[in-house]
């Protein structure tokens, strides 16, 4: 499908004349001139047309300018990561009825897109654990908060709680959420040492827990599970679909609805979105959830066949009866996202899993040898963990920073500082390794977190 829609001079002319001017320059004449793009060489308006080649040996030199991850091997995740996308997903999602199909309103010509849309449900359901999952939502971080209203609406209780270290946007995006319709959000003391919450939940519509956690740790959730229905409350698991693979699902836990970032699945980085989100729940809850779910059926022929089932959102029924006002599936990441775990199969996405868990220890291992880091605690992690600068370093708030910035100039990108999170976690890197790196770049990151350390005196030897 061609981005180039070609137009003849007469059109050109033609356009011109309705909007009443002469050159397609005077279009920019109520921007004041002290703002305009300094004149010079580059100035638009008034440099010569390049040819297609030029044009082409321009940008991409631009482009050549950042760093990205097809130059740069990537230590950095904190609920976005650098995994492998087969190149079968972008070919298939490029076809034409993909990229130009609508909101399929009319099953009658759009099964393709109604198809594949439940395979994703499908996917999720098998993922999870449970039985219902909808067409995707925006992200993650508004996923949880739509299942945390799914709650408030099912029990009538007009409060939440955040239990451990949920991801931060995932918080900021809840208490947005939930806070302008005067509802209440409340969470573990920030940052949160182990996953907790209140001994008495009778209060609350439901809690929800982030698994593996912002940090990267894997916890036991079956604890809150029970004492969340002890009291009458809905449990909410966020989980990154990967990490499902090898650990035990939500819904086998015990869960009423599950969330997560699909981004890990077949969608790229693209400079933070647009990404996608799943949610699934226990089948009692079918009418609370948001958005859209497509289902199965048959036709006057007999032929299997799609159709949208449920649809709880404004565009289709009266707005104080809809569940959510969310206005997309953001159908074309999710159909990545299928394709991806097609592609994977439980084999291949059980290897991508395992790969990511053990080279994330193996990062962890040989940079606490260096003397340089040191754990923070003894939990398990999946793919992601955090350190702490040892105390024999001599360490500046500036430190992680310029270590950053050091391994960006060697063709490697570092981890998250976490004093740029919260002052509180400063000394405290965060990094990401997924199944794309290889044990070379491993130990090119800890010998170049070596020779950046070393000069200043800030390491007794190697």
């Amino acid at each position: 499908m061609s981005g180039f829609v070609p137009i003849l001079p007469e059109e050109r002319q033609q356009m011109l004349a309705e909007v009443g001017i002469s050159h397609p320059e005077k279009l920019f004449d109520p921007i004041p001139p002290a703002v305009r793009w300094p004149s010079g060489k580059n100035d638009p308006y008034t440099a010569p047309a390049l040819s297609e080649m030029a044009v082409i040996r321009e940008l991409s030199a631009l482009a050549a300018k950042n760093a990205s991850t097809a130059s740069h091997a990537c230590f950095l995740g904190a609920g976005a990561y650098d995994h492998y996308i087969p190149a079968a997903v972008d070919h298939l999602v490029s076809r034409q009825e993909f990229l130009t199909a609508y909101t399929p309103y009319q099953p009658e010509i759009s099964q393709g897109t109604l198809q594949t849309i439940f395979e994703f449900q499908s996917f999720i359901c098998r993922l999870t654990g449970l039985p219902i999952a909808n067409s995707s939502m925006y992200d993650g971080a508004s996923a949880a908060a739509e299942a945390l209203l799914m709650t408030i609406r099912q029990t009538g209780r007009s409060k939440v709680f955040l239990a451990g270290a949920v991801h931060p946007d995932t918080r900021a995006v809840v208490r947005t959420y939930l806070e302008a319709q005067d509802f209440t959000v409340e969470e573990s003391p920030w940052p949160a040492a182990d996953l907790d919450w209140p001994e008495d939940l009778s209060g609350y519509a439901g809690v929800l827990a982030q698994n593996p956690d912002f940090f990267g740790r894997v916890h036991d959730l079956t604890p809150l599970v029970t004492a969340a229905h002890a009291a009458g409350t809905l449990a909410v698991a966020s989980c990154d679909p990967i990490s499902l693979a090898v650990l035990k699902p939500p819904g086998e836990l015990g869960f009423d609805i599950a969330v997560g970032e699909v981004q890990v699945l077949g969608n790229s980085l693209s400079f933070g979105g647009p990404y996608v989100g799943y949610l699934a729940a226990r089948e009692a809850l079918l009418r609370k959830m948001p958005g859209r779910i497509a289902g199965e059926t048959i036709d006057r022929a007999g032929r299997r066949c799609f159709v949208l089932t449920i649809q709880a959102r404004e565009q289709h029924i009266r707005r104080e009866k809809a569940t959510s006002n969310i206005c997309t599936s953001q159908a074309l990441c999710a159909l990545k996202a299928t394709i991806s775990l097609a592609l994977l199969g439980g084999s291949g996405l059980l290897e991508m899993a395992s790969q990511s868990a053990a080279k994330a220890i193996y990062l962890q291992q040989q940079l606490v040898a260096t003397g340089l880091f040191e754990t923070l605690d003894s939990r398990p992690v999946f793919r992601e963990f955090s350190v702490r600068l040892a105390e024999k370093v001599q360490a500046t708030p500036e430190t992680l920073r310029q270590l950053n910035a050091f391994l960006l100039e060697n063709g490697l990108i570092g981890g998250l500082d976490l004093g740029t999170v919260d002052p509180a976690l400063g000394g405290r890197w965060l990094l990401a390794v997924t199944e794309k790196r290889t044990r070379a770049e491993i130990d090119r990151l800890v010998a170049a977190v070596r020779d950046f350390l070393a000069p200043a005196g800030k390491e007794d030897g190697r």
